[in-house]
């Protein structure tokens, strides 16, 4: 096995949710993770692992690139984009597959509540320049979507799902999802690939030998709007997105309908390089 790429917990050990360190968060943050606890754990990656990158792509995560990007570098962002990076290298690296979704909308066509974003054309639907090497990637895998949930979004219209049989056609055991919003589209296609693990076609389950949904926690990110910004932008009060409180949250909601949250991987010994 190689070393964990972060941390230094033992591996498979549940540290549990220690005692929240108070710092300088805000009170509210304070009691909503001493409330509300997430258990971080150290994950071992089994032989038959698959990663799934959620739109890490201009329109969300690169500085100025459209109405939903940061107007200014967020360090919660860059430190997701990074690690989002090492951890699809690490995969390929070791010959194991990446479904990396993309979100595109056509111009024209809303995804309401949201202004319009990601529209086909814009440069905005691409991937940040860091994960540029998936584009050229033999084991990867690139597909558009044009709603939240990524699940959905594969659909195609004789009723395939693209997401399902490149699990099935991969016999995964375990899937990683990384990617932006934490709280958003990453929490949809967690919450969905939970339901559809356990869903069966007689005795048949959907996803074959699917057995881990996990969230890697150093690659996740969501976005900040405070309510003063969402105030002075004219945005009703309901728009207010402080972004580490939404971020414990998809995590803690992720955690409670059984996903496994990894602040750790532990990775195999590595093939030559497909990058």
């Amino acid at each position: 096995m190689a070393p964990a790429l972060t941390g230094a917990a033992p591996l498979g050990i549940d540290r549990g949710a220690p005692s929240v360190d108070r710092g300088a968060m805000s009170d509210f943050l304070f009691e909503l993770r001493e409330r509300l606890p997430v258990s971080a754990t150290a994950y071992p990656l089994p032989e038959r692992a698959g990663l799934i990158i959620v739109d890490v792509v201009a329109g969300f995560c690169s500085v100025g690139a459209g109405p939903l990007a940061p107007v200014a570098p967020d360090a919660q962002i860059g430190g997701m984009v990074a690690a989002v990076a090492e951890t699809a290298r690490r995969f390929l690296d070791a010959g194991r597959p990446v479904f990396a979704l993309l979100d595109t909308h056509e111009p024209g066509r809303p995804e309401p509540p949201y202004p319009p974003h990601c529209e086909r054309g814009s440069g905005q639907e691409r991937l940040v320049p860091e994960l540029g090497f998936l584009e050229s990637a033999p084991r990867a895998t690139l597909l558009e979507k044009d709603v939240i949930n990524g699940f959905v979004g594969a659909m195609a219209k004789d009723g395939s799902n693209a997401l399902a049989d490149w699990i099935l056609a991969n016999d995964l055991e375990a899937v990683v999802v990384v990617g932006i919003c934490t709280d958003i589209c990453n929490l949809d296609l967690v919450v969905t690939l939970l339901s559809a693990r356990n869903h069966h076609h007689g005795d048949a389950p959907m996803l074959g030998a699917l057995r881990d949904v996990v969230a890697y926690t150093p690659g996740s990110a969501t976005y900040d709007l405070p309510a003063a910004t969402a105030q002075a932008l004219g945005l009703p009060p309901t728009a207010t997105h402080p972004q580490a409180e939404t971020q414990h949250i998809g995590l803690y909601v992720m955690q409670a309908r059984g996903a496994i949250i990894a602040d750790q991987l532990t990775y195999w010994p590595t093939a030559p390089s497909t990058t």
